[in-house]
């Protein structure tokens, strides 16, 4: 009975953006070891490698939080996020993370906005949570 009110409390919206974030989370993982995904091409450096993939567990530990449905855990999971916003730039900022591709470019705009979008959902959405 209390999974049955547990997924009628959870909209699908929330379950949509908590599946994305763990999946792009683990994008980041892998692209943070092998430096290369569906053309995106990476530092090599292990600051970059470390750096990565810690971005990539923010994400990931961020959509299991918001799957609890728990108000501090959102809460967290907004934090992490921003984390995940914050350590994007920087890589970017310290030449980490090329941009001197189209792709590499776009990836890293369209992934930080991504992830500002799932925070700023995540928080509109906040009464949803317990």
């Amino acid at each position: 009975m209390a999974n049955r009110e547990l997924n009628k409390s959870r909209s699908i919206g929330i379950l949509i953006v908590s599946i994305l974030m763990i999946l792009f989370g683990l994008a980041e993982v892998v692209t943070s070891f092998t430096h290369s995904f569906f053309g995106i091409s990476t530092s090599a450096a292990e600051v970059f490698t470390i750096s990565g993939a810690l971005i990539g567990a923010f994400y990931i530990f961020a959509g299991f939080l918001v799957l609890t449905m728990k108000k501090w855990a959102a809460t967290l999971a907004i934090g992490l996020l921003i984390a995940d916003i914050a350590g994007r730039i920087s890589l970017v900022i310290t030449g980490f993370y090329p941009t001197n591709t189209f792709e590499n470019t776009f990836a890293i705009i369209a992934g930080t906005l991504i992830a500002a979008l799932f925070a700023i959902y995540i928080g509109w959405k906040l009464k949803s949570f317990n």
